[in-house]
């Protein structure tokens, strides 16, 4: 239905200003369709001209909703010092500056300058992680964007829906996302989901009438608006509104001020930061209180100096990056899954991807090609296979793996082919090195086969067509008139649903002859179609007439009548195959733990063969049917879906009832859909999947991540990279939180026994530390978040789809490696003070001869050393840190970085001043090093026992 709109002008030149309906002036759904186009100055067979267009954008704004304003540069800059970790330093420095000055101001202040400098580029740091994240982010947003379908320089043409503007002529498709507010202009059976504006479930059916009063919004039945979706018909409608202009538009105040509730990581990392705050902060009061009282500290320049070590003491320990280094680690994840034809949506939906225990998949195009492919030809005289698979037409004509040897069979097939490819309404061409189709696909697979059997083509091409009758659903037939080319005779070819075909065949082709078609062969024939359809093949037959010379008038006009006494040539087996690819990845995601459920409208015996084969069903598994679920009762569809794998003909509400019934099982379920009707399941799944290729535009906006190859193969190769991403964010933790638990033992347990060691002894009349404030902060600087970030990219080192997958409840820092991160903490802190110990006379460990600085120094290093060993410890929980030793080019620079730095800040003068540091010579340094490395040879044999104790569980497992 229409109401007549050709007006407008034809939007070339420079226009006044097109303006929704002002105070005044009727609502646009008051308004006829011809006025609106007039008003917004556009021809509605030719919409807006691309000029027009663009000077429309600019004029007005791209079509999006009021965002949050945009972070001015400079307070991005001030909230890197916002925190109140980075305020206690500022306090530090600011007493720092106090005590410098009241003893005279002597030199500079250089407790004061080293930690500024700390704090500048800990600053520097954190922004630049916080842009690359917010550019990960921007870019997978780009890579998301709707688009809307417009008329313009009297072109169809996609553009982005932001690039919509008002006067755009918006053409409308089952499965579009309505770009904008628009006063429709034409509508067929044009019903579209308002239920996010109006609360409405059902469909409301658009007509572009004009209303005889001002009615409610559901009831605007001539108006689209931009955020709902068209569920079925087609229409076109003009741009009256857009961006902040619609009536989504008009309550963007309270979407702009719902925040995103945060994920379970966040959240536990979050919780992780503040207890070790808290935890690590009342050490380092306990610390300080040991250290005044042991040494009787009295004097400003003490009290600075114990004040300055817990300050730099509780930053250092406290892993403030982490939520950063955590953004930086998953927008880099994403974007690597993006290059692989998975786009995540949203970085943290990769915590619940890697978690995924059921991938319920559509059959068509995701686990098969979405090419149908003609596997059989049978006929009086046997049957052939077709080898090749896809439109690509190669492949071959085989008779039980051998050539055909009969000639009959081989005429035969040749005419199957001929008049299957002849009464065709398809097209079958190569582009670029690709074979591409235009039409039905089922057709289609007759031009494809035809080609891989010699004389084929020729034979069709000795014939023109003079007339066809159509398929109509009621016949189940398709007919077209063929016309000799040179001898001038004219036949019928007919193909269709081979029953139905057989009732109207009196002849039999057999080798080169006719013969009747008596009982017994109709009944062969029809077993024939029997038995390809019990292998889940689709079957079409091919039959045919001549025409006498004594009925040849009778074609002049075809109809029904035509198509009888046809002589029935055989029957094709149709199948879309599975993907190559398909049954090795359904194979991997079982051995990762993930159930595959498919889930399809498709013909229950087609899906149950495909997903035999597949290795999804078992064998002799059936496929239940949307109608049985049904039926069902609660309890009855609890015990279908957890033992059930295939469903066949299945509504979109079945597929509700299926996700719903695994998610209350406790499942993690990711699931795949391309229509409109599939929207309300991909919201429901935890992860839903849009197809890339042939997805609408709302179950893209529905969904979580997107498939740019409509692959199930690359479903589960994101399923591992999502675990993989999950597994690093781990190793960061690991690392991070033992490396800081070294640096709080180090200090904790040097002043407990600093007398035991030589400390006190050899520090009269100052205070006894192992570390200097300074060197803390250093340490912090230069081994966190190089090494970290290196992590977040780290490639696989254990097989991530050997495990099951993590539960709704699992943390991620467990019992386990929480004993890790403290083991190898007290590790790190007993080898830096055994390093000092060493160089110190007086102490545990005799023979020490060195001064105080070389000894502190000696501790200093070996602590640094061994968070850049602990750096390939942390790489896996279990698995050596040999393993896959230097796959990972990033950690070996950022450890070789961390070297040189270290180096420098105890060789070179001017650093040697502002930490306090002495030069080593080789013994010292081979040392240090040798100390450090008890880190690694300490988690090594703890692995061993790790896997040790896993085989165990393992055998008693299997027994």
């Amino acid at each position: 239905m229409s109401e007549p709109a050709h007006g407008g002008g034809p939007g070339q030149a420079a226009h006044s200003r097109p303006v929704p309906a002002a105070a005044g002036a009727l609502p646009w759904h008051l308004r006829r369709a011809t006025e609106a186009l007039h008003t917004l100055d556009v021809n509605a067979d030719t919409g807006l001209d691309s000029d027009e267009a663009d000077r429309r954008l600019a004029l007005y704004g791209a079509n999006q909703l009021r965002s949050a304003p945009t972070v001015p540069l400079w307070r991005k800059i001030v909230r890197q010092f916002q925190d109140p970790l980075i305020y206690l330093l500022l306090a530090a420095i600011a007493i720092s500056v106090l005590a410098w000055a009241v003893e005279g101001a002597a030199g500079v202040p250089v407790d004061a300058l080293v930690i500024g400098a700390v704090v500048l580029l800990n600053g520097v740091l954190g922004f630049v992680q916080e842009n690359k994240a917010e550019s990960a982010v921007a870019a997978l947003r780009l890579m998301t964007a709707a688009n809307s379908m417009v008329l313009r320089d009297g072109q169809l043409k996609t553009v982005p829906s932001a690039e919509l503007v008002r006067g755009d002529i918006l053409v409308l498709n089952e499965g579009d996302s309505v770009g904008a507010d628009a006063r429709l202009i034409t509508a067929s059976s044009l019903g579209v989901a308002e239920s996010s504006l109006t609360g409405e479930s059902a469909p409301v059916f658009k007509d572009p009438m004009v209303l005889g009063g001002d009615v409610p919004l559901g009831d605007r039945l001539n108006m689209v608006y931009k955020g709902t979706a068209v569920a079925q018909g087609v229409g076109r409608a003009v741009v009256t509104g857009t961006g902040m202009d619609t009536e989504v538009g008009a309550i963007a105040g309270l979407l702009a001020a719902a925040e995103d509730a945060p994920t379970p990581l966040q959240r536990e990392i979050a919780g992780v930061s503040k207890l070790l705050g808290i935890t690590v902060i009342a050490i380092a009061v306990v610390v300080m209180a040991t250290i005044i009282i042991v040494n009787g500290v009295s004097t400003l320049s003490g009290l600075v100096t114990v004040l300055l070590l817990g300050v730099s003491l509780a930053v250092a320990a406290v892993p403030e990056g982490l939520p950063a280094i955590l953004s930086v680690v998953l927008a880099i994840g994403v974007q690597n899954m993006a290059k692989r034809n998975a786009v995540v949506k949203e970085l943290h939906s990769v915590e619940t991807l890697g978690s995924a225990s059921v991938i319920a998949s559509d059959k068509t195009g995701t686990l098969t090609r979405n090419e149908m492919t003609i596997c059989r030809i049978t006929t009086a005289s046997g049957q052939v296979e077709l080898t090749g698979v896809g439109y690509r037409p190669e492949g071959g004509v085989l008779h039980n793996g051998n050539e055909v040897p009969d000639p009959a069979l081989l005429r035969e097939a040749r005419m199957v082919l001929a008049g299957g490819s002849f009464a065709n309404n398809a097209q079958l061409r190569e582009h670029g090195g690709e074979w591409e189709i235009q039409g039905d696909p089922t057709e289609a697979a007759f031009l494809v086969a035809a080609r891989k059997l010699e004389g084929v083509t020729d034979r069709t091409g000795e014939f023109e067509r003079h007339g066809e009758i159509p398929f109509t659903s009621e016949r189940k037939l398709m007919s077209a008139l063929a016309r000799h080319r040179e001898a001038g005779t004219l036949s019928l070819v007919t193909k269709g649903a081979p029953d139905v075909l057989l009732k109207r065949c009196t002849g039999l082709q057999l080798g080169g002859e006719v013969v009747p078609m008596d009982v017994e062969r109709r009944a062969r024939a029809l077993g024939d179609v029997e038995e390809l359809s019990s292998q889940a093949f689709r079957t079409l037959g091919v039959a045919y007439r001549r025409y006498t010379e004594a009925d040849r008038h009778e074609a002049d006009i075809l109809d029904e009548e035509d198509e009888s006494t046809l002589v029935y040539v055989g029957v094709v087996g149709i199948l879309d195959p599975p993907r190559a690819e398909a049954a090795s990845a359904v194979a991997e995601a079982r051995r990762a733990g993930i159930r595959v459920v498919m889930i399809t409208g498709d013909h229950p015996l087609s899906a149950a063969r495909i997903a035999g084969d597949l290795g999804i069903a078992k064998p002799g598994e059936r496929a239940v049917t949307g109608a049985e679920l049904d039926a069902l009762d609660d309890d009855g569809l609890r015990k279908v879906t957890r033992d059930t794998s295939v469903y066949a003909r299945v509504a979109p509400q079945n597929k509700l009832q299926i996700i719903t019934a695994l998610q209350a099982q406790g499942n993690v379920v990711a699931m795949t859909g391309d229509g409109v009707n599939d929207a309300p399941a991909l919201k429901t799944a935890d992860i839903g999947i849009a197809m890339g290729v042939t997805g609408t535009e709302v179950t893209k906006e529905a969904s979580n991540m997107i498939l740019g190859d409509d692959n199930f193969a690359t479903i589960v190769s994101a399923v591992r990279q999502g675990r993989v991403i999950f597994e690093n964010i781990e190793k960061f933790l690991r690392y991070l939180l033992s490396s800081n638990m070294g640096e709080v033992f180090t200090v904790f347990l040097g002043v407990v026994f600093a007398g035991a060691m030589g400390l006190a002894a050899a520090s009269p009349g100052e205070v006894a530390v192992p570390l200097l404030a300074t060197q803390i902060l250093w340490i912090n600087l230069v081994t966190d978040s190089g090494p970290a970030l290196a992590m977040g990219v780290d490639p696989e080192i254990d097989d991530v789809m050997a495990r099951r997958p993590r539960q709704r409840g699992d943390r991620i820092l467990g019992p386990r490696m929480w004993l890790g991160i403290l083991s190898i903490g007290l590790v790190m802190g007993v080898a830096s003070l055994l390093s000092i110990d060493i160089f110190l006379p007086g102490g545990l460990v005799p023979g020490g001869s060195d001064s105080l600085d070389v000894a502190r120094t000696a501790g200093f290093t070996t602590l640094v050393f061994a968070q850049l060993f602990n750096a390939f410890n942390s790489r896996s929980e279990t698995t050596s840190a040999f393993r896959r030793l230097f796959v990972n080019k990033w950690l070996w620079g950022s450890v070789l970085l961390a070297t040189v730095l270290q180096v420098a800040v105890v060789e070179l003068p001017f650093l040697q001043r502002a930490f306090g540091t002495a030069s080593l010579d080789p013994g010292h340094w081979a040392v240090c090093v040798g100390m450090a490395s008890t880190v690694l040879w300490f988690d090594e044999l703890r692995k061993i026992v790790l896997r040790a104790g896993e085989r165990r569980r393992g055998v008693q497992a299997r027994g």
